[in-house]
């Protein structure tokens, strides 16, 4: 799910299993790693160096390519919060 319109995080609702394909508002998922109930993952790809969106506020910057799918965590996302009032320039 989706939680706001810009997010490119989407947060699983079940575990998600690998290999799995998923619908995200109508467009196809493929799950690369199993992602537990409640885990983000990408929503769609994010390049190195993006801020990754939830809730329409940045909660980090992507440290590697994230492809669409893939679970966030501290591996390939540095938490970085940032004001809301930057995502509407």
């Amino acid at each position: 799910m989706r939680l706001s319109p810009p997010d490119n995080v989407a947060v699983a609702l079940r575990t998600l299993k690998s290999g799995e394909t998923v619908a995200l508002e109508g467009h196809p998922i493929v799950i690369r790693k199993q992602i537990p109930a409640g885990q983000k993952l990408a929503a769609r790809a994010i390049a190195m160096g993006e801020r990754v969106i939830k809730y329409s506020c940045q909660i980090g910057t992507a440290k590697t390519d994230i492809a669409a799918g893939e679970a966030l965590n501290a591996q390939n996302v540095d938490p970085s919060y940032g004001s809301t009032i930057e995502l509407l320039k």
